[in-house]
């Protein structure tokens, strides 16, 4: 488990839930009375038997050393994951090991993580096999790159005309033509397998109707379209990081292939992103030794939240490997050598001023860069008419908050917990403003979770 004895926050535990009803609902089950049998064991195994509506009590299972996350299995019907029990379970393990004690894992809990023992040990095996083997037949992937990247450049041709034709016939053409001329585009895009430029070109669809300035905003994002297209199609002469960059911009596969690096990761922040089609986890990680930050992305289906789960506050001692490209933070988790557990470290801060300056040199290494993450020290959240904005304490200098932080509840967490006081944030800094994910008071103090 969480090394025993080291247990997680009620925090940490309800940031696993997948939406605010499962965790109402899973703080009602957060108490001894609907438990029973619950024990843990310091293989990382938490478990239990709640009485539900039925004769039968549900069986919950937690796997917390898992290192993509909590693993679950409950008899219940519900198709969340976490479901209300196993957050309900992980409330009442969190509270101290008088409600959980140690005990001997019973024979369908031990069933359970006697098979994810051996699928973990399988894939182990299988991985091993693959690298040594090599994969598949590097000749047909080199002649499947080729055509692909043909492919993408007929499309980043065409979208270089269409752009060109947009300039020429001036910006009020694209209010008049409306969002389907940017559906057309997009989907041209998908066929030429760029989804990088599919996904540009529909954000430039919606920008007509975004408010007065739209036309400055079009024009910039343009020619930040027009940019990436120009590097496709000159990525021959781009220095070898750049034209990583270009490529995962563009929206071509690649791999994580930096060296591991092993830390004591802190898990700054986690959130979630949704479309129709799909649901994208970021996971920042700061490590403790290292001073890198690192960015985990993983995928669900739309209505399915993403598998990998790290909640804000623990700390991991694993390996990372970094992505190619200039500038890139994005990494794929690598093997874990003890599980997840709280801790007290922070990420250092910096002032207001020097989070721009860290914004614009990331800028140059990655154009196409909506934010940078920073921690700042010594900020205090101000209102600024119908705005808010981080004051820096000590000088006479602020950062706006972008407009999706103002609208989001993790405003008033933010501003309650400074209480007037300067607290220390992380976020994204980009060029819309700042957006707080996390917070810590002056001195002593657990990381509260903004997003």
């Amino acid at each position: 488990m969480t090394q025993q004895g080291v247990r997680w926050t009620a925090d940490q535990v309800l940031a696993l839930a997948p939406d605010a009803a499962s965790r109402k609902a899973g703080s009602k089950l957060g108490a001894a009375g609907p438990w029973s049998e619950a024990g843990s064991s310091s293989e990382g195994t938490v478990w239990g038997l709640c009485k539900g509506s039925g004769s039968k009590p549900y069986q919950t299972v937690i796997d917390i050393a898992d290192a993509a996350g909590p693993a679950y299995k409950c008899s219940c019907p519900s198709r969340k994951f976490p479901c209300k029990h196993a957050l309900g379970l992980l409330l009442l393990w969190a509270d101290g090991e008088g409600a959980v004690p140690s005990a001997q894992a019973p024979d369908w809990a031990e069933q359970w993580m006697k098979g994810r023992r051996q699928r973990a040990e399988e894939k182990r095996t299988a991985g091993a096999s693959g690298s040594s083997s090599g994969s598949g037949d590097p000749e047909a992937a080199r002649r499947r790159a080729e055509r692909r990247a043909v492919r993408v450049t007929a499309g980043a041709t065409e979208l270089e005309q269409r752009l060109a034709d947009l300039l020429r016939g001036g910006l009020a053409g694209a209010e008049q033509a409306g969002y389907g001329m940017w559906e057309e585009t997009a989907a041209r895009m998908v066929d030429a397998q760029a989804p990088g430029l599919a996904a540009r070109v529909r954000e430039l669809g919606a920008i007509p109707a975004s408010g007065p300035g739209w036309p400055v905003r079009l024009l910039e994002e343009c020619a930040l379209l027009h940019l990436l297209d120009q590097g496709w199609l000159r990525r021959e002469a781009l220095p070898g990081a750049l034209s990583d960059t270009v490529r995962s911009r563009v929206g071509l596969p690649a791999s994580a292939d930096g060296p591991p690096v092993r830390d004591r990761w802190l898990v700054l922040a986690q959130y979630d992103t949704a479309d129709v089609k799909l649901t994208t986890r970021r996971i920042w990680l700061y490590g403790t030794d290292s001073g890198r930050t690192a960015l985990l992305l993983s995928y669900g289906a739309a209505g399915r939240a993403p598998e990998l789960t790290l909640p804000v506050g623990l700390v991991l001692d694993a390996e990372v490997a970094a992505y190619p490209g200039a500038g890139q933070l994005r990494a794929s988790l690598g093997e874990q050598f003890a599980p997840p557990a709280p801790a007290s470290t922070r990420p250092p801060g910096v002032t207001t001023a020097e989070a721009t300056a860290r914004y614009g040199q990331a800028l140059r290494d990655d154009p196409w860069l909506d934010s940078a993450p920073v921690t700042l020290d010594r900020v205090v959240p101000i209102q600024d008419g119908d705005s808010w904005q981080l004051a820096d304490a000590d000088a006479d200098t602020a950062l706006p908050l972008t407009p999706a932080a103002r609208a989001r509840p993790g405003l008033w967490r933010l501003v309650a917990l400074a209480g007037g006081r300067p607290v220390r944030v992380f976020g994204e800094c980009g060029h819309r403003g700042f957006t707080p994910l996390t917070a810590w008071p002056e001195g002593k103090g657990e990381a509260v979770r903004l997003c």
